[in-house]
C-alpha cells in the first residue's frame, strides 16, 4: 500500500514538473516582421587611364603601293609616340588593318575596282592623362590622318565600388534602424543582402577628330579634358525586426 502511494506521489509529482515545463517553454508568438530597404550612394573620381586610336589612312591605284605607303607613313607614327611617350607607362598595339578595294558603280555591268584603300588602326593606352593632346598632335604630324576615338576609364576600380558599396550599406541600415525605432523595436538580424551598382563607364569620344592634312603643322597644341567617371554602389537588405513594445 504505502509502495503504491509513493509511486502515486513521484507520478504526481513527475507530470507537474513536465507540464511546468511545458509552460515555460511553449512557443511564445513574437512580433517579429521583415522589411526590404534599399541604400545607394555616388561619387566622381577622377580616371587613371586614357585609351586612343589612331588610323593611317592611305589609297593607290595600286594595292601594294597603298600598303607600303601606309607601312611607312605608320612606321613614323610608332616612332613619334615612343618618343614622346618618355616616361610615362604606355602601351601601343594595332586593333585593326584593312585593305579594301574602292569600286566604281557608274557603269551598267560589274562594278570596277578604280583603287585600293590601306587602313592601319592602332591603339595608345596611357597613364598620363595630361600627354593626351601631345599623343594626338605628334601622331597626326607623324602621318596618321584619323584620330578614331579617345576614352578614359579606371584601370582597375575594385577599391573605389568597395568604398561606394560601404557607403550604400550604412545607408541602408541607417533607413533600416529607424524604421525599427519608428515600431518601437529593433533590428534582430539581417536575413539577405543584394549587391548592387555598376562599375564605372568610360568617358569616350567617339571619332573624335580627323585630319585633312596631316602635313599640316597645327597652329595651336590638342587640348582634352579627362573629365570624372561616375561610381555608383547599391545595397538591398532584407532585415528581421522585433516590433514588440
Amino acid at each position: 500500500m504505502k509502495t503504491n502511494i509513493l509511486k502515486f506521489v513521484l507520478i504526481t509529482i513527475g507530470l507537474v514538473l513536465f507540464a511546468a515545463a511545458l509552460y515555460h517553454y511553449r512557443p511564445v508568438s513574437n512580433n517579429f516582421t521583415r522589411v526590404t530597404v534599399v541604400g545607394e550612394s555616388l561619387s566622381e573620381v577622377p580616371p587613371d587611364t586614357a585609351i586612343v586610336s589612331f588610323s593611317v589612312v592611305t589609297k593607290n591605284a595600286q594595292a601594294v603601293t597603298a600598303q607600303t605607303e601606309n607601312a611607312r607613313k605608320i612606321e613614323g607614327v610608332l616612332k613619334a609616340l615612343q618618343t614622346l611617350a618618355g616616361g610615362a607607362k604606355q602601351e601601343v598595339k594595332t586593333s585593326n588593318y584593312n585593305l579594301t578595294p574602292e569600286q566604281d558603280y557608274s557603269g551598267n555591268g560589274m562594278p570596277k575596282i578604280v583603287g585600293y584603300e590601306a587602313r592601319n588602326t592602332i591603339t595608345v593606352t596611357t597613364d598620363n592623362l595630361d600627354q593626351v593632346g601631345g599623343l594626338i598632335d605628334a601622331a597626326t604630324r607623324a602621318g596618321a590622318n584619323s584620330v578614331e576615338g579617345i576614352s578614359f576609364v579606371l584601370r582597375d576600380d575594385s577599391t573605389k565600388r568597395g568604398d561606394a558599396l560601404g557607403t550604400a550599406t550604412k545607408q541602408a541600415m541607417a533607413k533600416a534602424e529607424a524604421i525599427a525605432l519608428n515600431l518601437g523595436g529593433k533590428i534582430v538580424r539581417v536575413v539577405e543582402t543584394v549587391e548592387g551598382g555598376s562599375t564605372p563607364t568610360p568617358i569616350v569620344y567617339s571619332n573624335a577628330s580627323t585630319v585633312a592634312n596631316s602635313t599640316a603643322k597645327p597652329e595651336y597644341k590638342t587640348q582634352i579634358q579627362a573629365g570624372s567617371l561616375n561610381v555608383r554602389g547599391q545595397v538591398t537588405l532584407v532585415v528581421e525586426i522585433d516590433a514588440r513594445r
